[in-house]
């Protein structure tokens, strides 16, 4: 994967905060091996429950692509995570003994919840390239992460390796490098106003990228004060 032109500029913009990301302990958990069972549990609980919204934006940019090509792509985005990601979810919390019932009946957090009612908000209100600029930070980040992860030696831990080579896989870096070089042709003609619009549909992405991690590593579904 590689950050080009307009993506490189929103990436460098946002440094501090995917530093942040890089070194948060739930991530350097994973790459180091450490990261307790119970804080993956419930990452992969409410990331499951992530991802199935996180599908319906894929279905939403392939019903609003004005091509046969767009389309397709945006189809193989959507096949790979019902598949390759949430079948690792499925897969890792079966040796954790939760059955795939049980991973479906999750409830999603504050986090999870604010997250992807804004990733649909963004998706249904806007068109293609709000699209875009709003599922890059997971998408192009998850790539990021565990390629710098990878670089560092792979884990002993059998989940997290798995983790790690999942999201560095030539597979998924080829799909995020699509949705690179797609948001670049959409930023080429674009004006300064638009710009800075998917701009700030990046950045808040991203800031949710860092909440979540932060979610997993707590493992608080919502605030003490909300009664449960």
């Amino acid at each position: 994967m590689e950050y080009s032109e307009f993506v490189k500029e929103m990436r460098q913009r946002t440094d501090r905060l995917w530093s942040e990301i890089i070194r948060h302990p739930f991530v350097r958990g994973i790459g180091d091996g450490t990261l307790s069972k119970d804080r993956f549990e419930f990452y992969l609980k409410q990331d499951y429950a992530y991802l199935i919204e996180f599908s319906r934006v894929f279905a939403l940019a392939a019903a609003k692509a004005r091509n046969l090509a767009d389309m397709t792509m945006f189809s193989d985005l959507l096949n790979a995570t019902l598949k390759m990601e949430m079948e690792l979810h499925r897969r890792v919390c079966s040796d954790y003994g939760i059955t795939n019932e049980q991973l479906e009946q999750t409830e999603p957090g504050l986090i999870t919840t604010a997250y992807t009612k804004f990733l649909n908000y963004a998706c249904y209100e806007g068109d293609l390239s709000d699209i875009m600029a709003v599922l890059l930070p997971c998408a192009s980040g998850y790539v990021e992460i565990s390629e710098h992860l990878r670089s560092e030696g792979l884990p002993d831990q059998k989940h997290y390796r798995d983790w790690i080579e999942t999201y560095s896989s030539d597979e998924m870096n080829d799909l995020v490098q699509w949705l690179i070089d797609k948001m670049n042709y959409f930023a080429r003609e674009s004006s300064t106003e638009q710009r800075e619009h998917w701009f700030y549909l990046y950045q808040y992405s991203a800031r949710f990228e860092l909440l979540f991690f932060e979610m997993g590593w707590t493992k608080e579904e919502w605030p003490p004060i909300i009664p449960v």
